[in-house]
């Protein structure tokens, strides 16, 4: 909970209270202002809760966010299969997989003639960048 206490979670805790507090004054304001006859104010007077709402929402679930960080990563880790190495049972942090790109030779019994021909026509628009598929000499 000390987490809870420092200078840069006071400012949000006291955003979160002025937005608020803000915003449901807002919502106010337009249902009397709706009721004084304006009909558009009805759709405002819905919105502004809302809002409040949604920033009630952020709040708390980074506050919820901070205090599973606040816990750790789980003791035990998940044995491995094989060998001597522990394995956690999801990673910390995902990241994508990059693989390096090796060109394909083709395949056996692949001398087809459309597929030459239709690789011609890709490396000329390959080589060519602002012509137009129409304008191909072949």
């Amino acid at each position: 909970m000390q987490r809870l206490r420092t200078p840069a979670w006071i400012v949000r805790h006291v955003a979160m209270v002025v937005l608020v507090v803000g915003f449901l004054g807002l919502g106010w304001w337009q249902v009397t202002r709706a009721a004084g006859g304006n009909a558009l104010s009805f759709g405002y007077a819905i919105e502004w809760p809302v809002f409040a709402g949604f920033v009630v929402f952020v709040w708390w679930r980074e506050v919820r966010q901070a205090l599973r960080a606040e816990a750790g990563p789980p003791a035990d880790p998940v044995p491995a299969a094989v060998g001597d190495e522990p394995v956690t049972a999801t990673p910390a942090v995902r990241r994508p997989v990059r693989v390096a790109r090796t060109p394909v030779g083709p395949a056996e019994g692949a001398d087809d003639g459309e597929l030459a021909a239709y690789n011609r026509y890709l490396s000329w628009l390959n080589a060519n960048p602002g012509a137009r598929p129409g304008d191909y000499p072949g």
